[in-house]
């Protein structure tokens, strides 16, 4: 077994950068990611995160004008089956005001995290190092895990 992977049946919150690792087989962090990815895909964990990933990811393609490498990413995230993808409500967003302030997180990681809350994820991963202030759910940083 590939060392900080998630127990079976455990539900997982997922960063945006999980994604780009996966989807660019990463150097360092791709085999781990896929490793990951490829338990969601078998059904051995459910996993969360919010449309806000889509944002990020989506973001280079755009700015690069690669509108194919956009509309493919798209197509991969939005299909990828045994994740749930959650959009921002009122609820959550005010849950993430809470944690941005009371750990100064980044709008989109505390985003991130209280989709992850919400949704009864037992751990989140993602490789900010600023998530291992937060204690409301257990967050699993890639460099620590690699």
């Amino acid at each position: 077994m590939v060392k900080g992977l998630p127990g079976e049946r455990e539900r997982i919150g997922l960063d945006t950068n999980l994604f780009i690792y996966f989807l660019e087989d990463h150097p360092r962090y791709g085999a781990w990611c896929a490793s990951l990815f490829d338990r969601i895909e078998r059904g051995h964990n459910a996993a969360v995160t919010s449309t806000v990933t889509l944002l990020e990811l989506l973001v280079q393609p755009y700015r690069d004008q690669k509108e194919e490498l956009a509309q493919k990413i798209f197509a991969l995230t939005s299909t990828y089956p045994k994740i749930e993808w959650v959009p921002v409500s009122l609820t959550l967003a005010d849950r993430a005001a809470e944690l941005r302030a009371r750990y100064r997180l980044s709008t989109p990681d505390a985003i991130q995290l209280a989709t992850a809350i919400t949704c009864k994820a037992t751990r989140f991963y993602g490789n900010d190092r600023s998530l291992r202030r937060v204690k409301e759910i257990e967050c699993c940083i890639l460099d620590d895990l690699i």
